[in-house]
């Protein structure tokens, strides 16, 4: 049991044994609760979230679950990967961390073409 100072402690090494699941190729009826459901067949689900839209609301086709242990979450994707959900095979694996996106978008690294060089305020050297 966690007391006052070694709360924080405890806490970290709880976040540390839980398990992010991807989930995907999932129907778009599916919901958080039948994610829950299914894998709560096979432990401790901490949380299911499947995956929407910003605009429209409207499930993307894939959603996270995270499960309380690695042993717990191993067999649950053992057991439902390529499993049937719905009328959908799905697919489970450990989810990846999230890549660093740099500002603008557009695919392109920083400093894309098109630019010149140009000296240290910023302004194009007018030589090119």
């Amino acid at each position: 049991m966690c007391f006052h100072r070694q709360q924080y402690v405890c806490r970290r090494r709880v976040e540390h044994l839980k398990v992010r699941l991807y989930v995907g190729s999932l129907s778009y009826q599916t919901t958080e609760q039948d994610l829950a459901d299914l894998f709560g067949q096979f432990g401790q689900v901490v949380s299911a979230t499947v995956i929407t839209d910003r605009d429209t609301g409207r499930s993307k086709g894939f959603g996270f679950v995270e499960m309380a242990n690695d042993e717990e979450a191993r067999r649950a994707i053992d057991q439902l990967n390529g499993s049937m959900l719905g009328n959908r095979s799905i697919i489970v694996n450990e989810a990846r961390e999230r890549r660093e996106q740099g500002y603008g978008g557009g695919g392109r690294p920083q400093g894309g073409r098109g630019r010149g060089p140009r000296d240290r305020d910023g302004y194009r050297d007018r030589r090119y």
